[in-house]
């Protein structure tokens, strides 16, 4: 009778519970029942986990979850993406090809001299369009991954807020950016192993030549040839680690800048009226925030990422770290540093700008 009497009791509250997360206003007596009925079939522990687990989805409920919102900033993210992707894709391609190129040997020169010789050496041998080379993959996921960033932002933004509309301190959209770095992290990760092998590819062959350098024909190519050839979808996340620690303290310090900036140029919280020119500089810096913070961790994924899967250079992340600055110095871990902040003040001000008018115009 007892056995059947809790079997019936948990019924009755995994209902209630589905009904809480899928309706619009929660109920804090849910949690005051819970525990009363729940208590009757003296069940003390499974009580206590319980209502602790609730506990923490009435906190992460609490505010109203808007589909209409999710809405506007997955639409806004995406064309602030693309317009990201369409400005800065020369300048990243470029900044990997500087990062992944291998150390000369001594007496020889490196394959590139610098950022200038990178572009005239791969419009030369590539053309124009090898700029543009690997744009495929981050295309193809710029609306999942600016759904992902965006959205996080906006829906811990809902949460830390006092009430509906009011403004966030910088240090709550650092935050926000934190989080929204934690959850884009498992999509960049991928993302960017298929794009940096594409762009590196040209600088690796030939240094690979006698080793048989596996040749990519586009994005899909590469994918499969990890899934069948470098351990599956595990394959697909070399590098999350650095991505990681990448992502979460860059776009902590790039929505943190972001809104400290417009601040500023506001006088104050209240920064909707804020017009294009203040929108374009606040984004820009905001974008070279994120490169300042974390630039060698972006060299270590990339080098990561391009390491040869049957004859690795190096074991992880903290080894790749230790050889590049053993074998070039603080200087090996800022290659491309160049190409990089030259990128991020125009594609992170497009970005943002773009964000902003689109959001805007939405409501």
């Amino acid at each position: 009778m007892a056995v059947s009497s809790l079997c019936l009791s948990a019924f009755h509250h995994c209902y209630g519970l589905c009904r809480f997360l899928f309706s619009e206003r929660v109920r804090l007596d849910y949690t005051i029942q819970l525990s009363r009925s729940f208590s009757e079939t003296k069940c003390c522990l499974f009580v206590h986990v319980f209502e602790s687990i609730v506990m923490v989805m009435l906190k992460m409920a609490s505010f109203k979850f808007e589909m209409a919102e999710v809405a506007k900033d997955l639409t806004a993210g995406t064309i602030g993406g693309a317009a990201q992707l369409i400005v800065g894709h020369p300048f990243d391609t470029i900044k990997v090809k500087l990062q992944s190129q291998p150390a000369p040997l001594p007496g020889q020169l490196p394959k590139y001299s610098g950022a200038m010789d990178a572009v005239r050496q791969t419009i030369a041998s590539e053309g124009l369009m090898g700029l543009y080379k690997g744009m495929g993959a981050p295309l193809a996921t710029v609306a999942a991954f600016n759904a992902v960033l965006f959205t996080v932002r906006g829906q811990m933004e809902a949460l830390l807020r006092s009430e509906p509309g009011a403004p966030l301190t910088v240090n709550q959209q650092v935050a926000c950016g934190a989080g929204a770095g934690v959850a884009v992290s498992f999509l960049a990760c991928p993302t960017e192993l298929i794009k940096c092998r594409l762009q590196a590819q040209s600088a690796l062959a030939e240094s690979a030549a006698s080793s048989g350098a596996v040749k990519y024909r586009g994005p899909m190519d590469v994918a499969k040839h990890v899934l069948k050839s470098e351990g599956g979808l595990r394959g697909l996340y070399k590098g999350l680690v650095p991505t990681l620690a990448r992502e979460v303290p860059g776009n902590a310090a790039m929505f943190g800048v972001y809104e400290a900036l417009k601040q500023y140029f506001a006088g104050g919280k209240n920064t909707s009226g804020l017009g294009r020119g203040p929108l374009i500089v606040a984004g820009g810096l905001a974008g070279a925030s994120f490169w300042l913070s974390v630039y060698p961790t972006d060299v270590v994924k990339s080098v990561i990422q391009v390491d040869d899967y049957k004859n690795p250079k190096f074991s992880g992340s903290i080894d790749a770290f230790r050889k590049i600055s053993a074998s070039e110095g603080v200087k090996g871990l800022y290659r491309g540093f160049g190409p990089a902040m030259a990128r991020s003040v125009p594609a992170n001000a497009a970005c943002f700008l773009a964000y902003e008018l689109t959001r805007s115009s939405l409501g």
